[in-house]
């Protein structure tokens, strides 16, 4: 396992985190099931396990609060805030008020009096950075958190939010890339570099299709085919199929996996810090550490960039940064 800065916090940790998103109802995981793969990622020198309070609606938490009793000191623990949860209107963003609540149900959850890294999970457009970032310091300051980050964010907003902040300020961004969804490259990773932030990248197989799990002529084999069918059918993501089938033979000619070939592309970039994975089975675990030490070779990296070009979005209605006008008319019209 490799180890890097986690951004200028001087936090050492592995290049690979596990992702705690599939554990419980989503992923189909039990409490032993979430035990042996925490166990096992623990074992194999994962030092960071991230969350959120919105998976399985805390199930995620409590599940990971379990498995990592009598550990917790061997692990940089980093959850997240904002999605909604529940019914409650006031049960979600980037408020004091719900902030303030949120991390003491996170914590009640984990079971633990501090998490190392509290990442606000999307931007709110409706809260103000002051607001937000005040909250932050004021439990930052109460021992409650070590560190906050962002997650999803676009750049101009990342730019606005270190102007914003009178004290700390966010350390890390945690964003969506990987070969096949590129554009983070135009923007959000140069101006990461810019702050000296650390990224913690997630979906770097995206989703399942640099997992192997999807190819031509086969019905895809992973779970997330059930939940979103538009999102992996073949037949109307020809651009990814037709990349992963050209991808799959470089990584065949250098003798790697896909997987390996994915994650190695990700933690290649220096601006990223790790890539986070998020499995549901000891195999699952077992192929993706496989590429905790993968360095790819210059003409390897040269022939993933002529299958996708830089900073480019095979899948550009799945990004997950794009500005809320540019998706709901009421906000860009008077």
């Amino acid at each position: 396992m490799q180890y890097r800065t986690l951004g200028r916090t001087g936090v050492q940790v592995s290049t690979l985190v596990l992702g705690a998103m599939n554990f419980g109802r989503l992923g189909g995981t039990s409490q032993d099931d979430v035990d042996t793969l925490v166990g096992s990622a623990l074992d194999a020198g994962i030092n960071l396990i991230d969350t959120a309070d919105m998976y399985g609606q805390g199930e995620s938490e409590e599940m990971v609060g379990k498995a990592i009793a009598g550990r917790r000191d061997d692990i940089v623990l980093a959850t997240k805030a904002t999605m909604p949860i529940g019914d409650n209107r006031n049960h979600q963003g980037g408020s004091r008020r719900w902030l303030v609540t949120a991390l003491d149900d996170s914590l009640r959850r984990l079971k633990v009096d501090h998490v190392d890294l509290y990442q606000m999970h999307r931007w709110d457009p409706r809260t103000s950075d002051d607001e937000t970032l005040s909250a932050l310091t004021d439990l930052q300051r109460a021992g409650k958190i070590r560190y906050f980050g962002s997650s999803t964010f676009p750049a101009y907003r990342i730019v606005q939010a270190q102007w914003a902040a009178r004290a700390s300020r966010y350390v890390t961004e945690q964003p969506s890339y990987s070969i096949l969804q590129r554009g983070v490259e135009a923007h959000v990773l140069p101006v990461t570099q810019e702050y000296g932030l650390g990224v913690l990248v997630w979906s770097p197989l995206a989703g399942g299709w640099l997992s192997g799990a999807i190819r031509a002529g086969q019905a895809p084999s992973t779970n997330r085919a059930e939940v979103m069918p538009d999102r992996f059918d073949p037949a109307k993501n020809q651009a990814r199929l037709d990349a992963v089938e050209q991808l799959t033979k470089v990584a065949d000619q250098a003798g790697l996996t896909l997987s390996q070939l994915a994650l190695g592309f990700v933690t290649a970039h220096p601006a990223v810090t790790s890539a986070i994975i998020g499995p549901r089975t000891l195999d699952h675990l077992g192929t993706q550490l496989a590429a905790a030490d993968t360095v790819l070779t210059g003409d390897v990296l040269d022939a993933i960039e002529a299958i996708v070009p830089p900073g480019r979005d095979l899948a550009p209605d799945e990004k997950h940064d794009t500005p809320p006008a540019l998706l709901d008319p009421a906000l860009r019209r008077r």
